[in-house]
């Protein structure tokens, strides 16, 4: 009996449901699920010569079909970036972030381990140093002072800022003539971070970037989830208005992590926000002092950055 593909991944997918699965993992299963249908899927084709063969078919098949399988069954989505993720759930796109940011570390119920938006900055720590050699720290709005009442560090202060050393392979003279000139040897990097971004929540987390990575050279918005194309669509169209990068952050091997929309470089700091967010935040504080001191002694201090060292 040939094998109804739409059906089998929609009725796998309902019985994981909140589960995400690759093309790959879901045709893998269905190749061992379903051996009799898939070798005669396999025989009936001339150019399906191996077992790997006919996986990669079904996995370009599921792919052929997702438009038409989310059309049908709005249940059925995906992730964004490499590589896209299915999951079949009920929940509404609001609830679903809700979910990602609101269950206890505790938590005993799943069966996997809940990642928490806090257990992403190490990640991106390590990412950003394997990718940009950049030094990064994190920046704890709780350290800040509480002028604004509740919430009223949320659009000021990035989760984490980094440094680019633009002198790293520059000769000595040439970094002791730019100490002297006053001129950059830096360019100075901000990161809003989220669990997950879908339509539900894409303009308060891009405007978040927006308003706290104002005084950087590169803003971005980094997720390790991006559910939906039209979310990626308008990440695009307000990267083009506002300038503010993307990066999916992959949890699992951060070094594969990928940059999905470049930032606009902005040529200046806006030292008077620089100015307020040091004033009124200790670790901001911190950061930049360890700016300072690599001006003035030509030694990023990698120690104490929070990128592990090997």
């Amino acid at each position: 009996m040939a094998l109804n593909l739409a059906k089998t991944v929609l009725d796998y997918l309902r019985d994981n449901q909140n589960k995400k699965f690759t093309a790959r993992e879901i045709a893998v299963w269905i190749y061992e699920t379903y051996p009799d249908e898939c070798q005669e899927k396999k025989l009936r084709s001339d150019s399906l010569q191996s077992e790997d063969d006919l996986v990669q078919q079904i996995v370009r098949e599921i792919a052929a079909q997702r438009p038409r399988l989310q059309n049908k069954y709005p249940q059925v989505k995906t992730t964004e970036g490499r590589p896209r993720k299915y999951y079949f759930t009920e929940q509404s796109e609001s609830e679903e972030v809700d979910a990602a940011e609101s269950q206890p570390r505790n938590d005993t119920t799943s069966r996997e381990p809940k990642t928490k938006e806090h257990d992403l900055y190490p990640l991106l720590s390590e990412y950003l140093f394997t990718e940009f050699s950049l030094y990064s720290k994190r920046i704890d709005e709780k350290r800040s002072s509480n002028k604004r009442g509740p919430n009223g560090n949320k659009w000021l202060y990035p989760d984490v800022v980094g440094m680019e050393d633009l002198s790293a392979d520059w000769h000595q003279e040439v970094k002791d003539c730019v100490g002297q000139y006053a001129d950059k040897k830096t360019k100075l990097w901000s990161f809003e971070v989220k669990l997950l971004i879908n339509r539900s929540n894409i303009r308060e987390c891009f405007f978040q970037a927006v308003s706290n990575s104002s005084w950087a050279n590169f803003g971005y918005l980094v997720a390790s989830e991006i559910e939906g194309s039209d979310t990626l669509k308008e990440l695009r169209m307000l990267f083009s208005a506002h300038g503010i990068g993307l990066i999916q952050l992959d949890v699992d091997n951060p070094t594969e992590s990928q940059i999905l929309v470049p930032a606009k470089e902005r040529l200046e700091i806006d030292w008077d926000t620089a100015n307020r967010l040091t004033i009124e935040n200790r670790d901001f504080m911190d950061f930049v002092k360890l700016v300072r001191q690599f001006y003035q002694t030509g030694d990023p201090r990698a120690t104490d950055w929070d990128h592990k060292i090997d």
